[in-house]
């Protein structure tokens, strides 16, 4: 079996029509193919859905957002060109509500707060820079947090995003002196385990591109004692 297939069987899918497939990223999975030329996600779902409808032809799958590689948690996948340049469209006017899980070992400042900053991405080191004011090739970046609660020695974040830059919540986090647990990258002493960080992408609303439903999609954090503690504290099965 190949590493797609076997990646397909273990597939988390969170919800799927005719035009979208949304799935719950793991830990470790890269969203689209990049230089290390590992499988990404986008042919793992290629590969379930071939499988699951026999189908005899090439699958469309179009991506229209990312998620870091170790990250986890939602995201939106389309399965027809309708869906997809509304989707895209969809998060350019920023009409998609993204709510993402955080745990830092040290509580930002206030309980509630707006985060405005300019991000300056480096490609060569695959790192963002984070300013407080407006330099050379830099983009303005805001989320909004609040302490959803507090464990031992972590502290769980609730963020909605604004805008959808570049390790956006890792760095600003980090700039505040929050760093995500497990991040290296952005300031945290120790590597996790698994080689992932504490941040998980947990529920996703919008309208439907082509139905006009209303979506509210929720998915669960990967298995570990810290996230079972925030679940648990929060009445989460």
């Amino acid at each position: 079996m190949s590493r797609i297939s076997s990646n397909a069987t273990n597939l988390q899918t969170v919800y799927e029509d005719n035009h979208i497939i949304v799935v719950n990223k793991r830990v470790g999975d890269i969203v689209q193919g990049d230089k290390t030329q590992d499988p990404p996600l986008s042919e793992i779902i290629k590969a379930f859905l071939k499988k699951k409808y026999n189908k005899p032809g090439a699958v469309f799958l179009g991506v229209t957002h990312r998620l870091d590689r170790p990250t986890s948690g939602l995201v939106i996948f389309a399965k027809t060109s309708k869906a997809l340049s509304r989707i895209n469209a969809m998060f350019q006017n920023k009409s998609i509500e993204k709510k993402y899980w955080a745990l830092v070992q040290n509580p930002p400042p206030d309980s509630k707060a707006t985060l405005i900053h300019w991000l300056k991405k480096n490609s060569k080191t695959n790192t963002t820079k984070v300013y407080n004011k407006e330099v050379d090739g830099s983009k303005k970046a805001v989320l909004h947090y609040t302490i959803k609660s507090q464990l031992n020695n972590y502290t769980l974040l609730e963020i909605n995003l604004e805008t959808g830059r570049s390790h956006q919540i890792r760095s600003q986090l980090a700039h505040i002196g929050s760093p995500i647990k497990g991040d290296l990258k952005y300031g945290f002493k120790r590597s996790n385990p698994n080689g992932g960080i504490h941040l998980h992408a947990k529920s996703i609303a919008f309208v439907h591109p082509v139905s006009k439903l209303n979506l509210h999609l929720e998915a669960q954090p990967p298995k570990d004692i810290l996230w079972d503690e925030c679940l648990l504290k929060h009445n989460i099965a």
